[in-house]
């Protein structure tokens, strides 16, 4: 991780609140700032708000990542996804966060809670933002994201 203090926004629904709460703990900890989205509570919310929240502080700038929550980490990718300046990747291992950020660019890390273990997601987040992007042969593909045809 880059000695530069970068900000990182999170945000889960009520199935995701717990391990966002440990990530930001570790984010802390490792010197990032946080911006956290909310949901701060178990009772029932709608997990497109809080990805939406965050997914806008990444497009807008005003955050270098962003990592969203929810049970499966499904719906929450999903809603993170269909801004078209988000790249969010939902990750199960450290070598899918790693792969997603060299070779996809991704910008948003999607987590279930549900489905993996606090290890698991703290490698998931720890590969996340450790790993540039390679560019070179992958950079067409992400244009192609970008600018898809009509």
């Amino acid at each position: 991780m880059s000695d530069t203090p970068r900000i990182v926004a999170i945000g889960s629904d009520h199935a995701g609140v717990t391990l966002k709460n440990l990530l930001i703990d570790d984010l802390k900890a490792a010197g990032f700032e946080v911006l956290d989205c909310g949901t701060n509570g178990t009772e029932s919310v709608d997990y497109p708000d809080f990805g939406y929240a965050v997914t806008e502080a990444v497009a807008s700038g005003r955050v270098w990542r962003g990592v969203v929550v929810c049970g499966s980490g499904i719906g929450i990718s999903i809603a993170a996804n269909r801004n078209p300046a988000i790249r969010a990747a939902l990750c199960t291992s450290g070598l899918m966060a790693r792969l997603a950020r060299q070779h996809n660019d991704a910008n948003v890390l999607a987590l279930g809670e549900r489905l993996i273990g606090a290890d698991v997601a703290r490698d998931c987040l720890k590969e996340f933002l450790a790993t540039a992007f390679e560019g070179g042969r992958h950079q067409r593909r992400i244009d192609k994201l970008s600018n898809p045809p009509a």
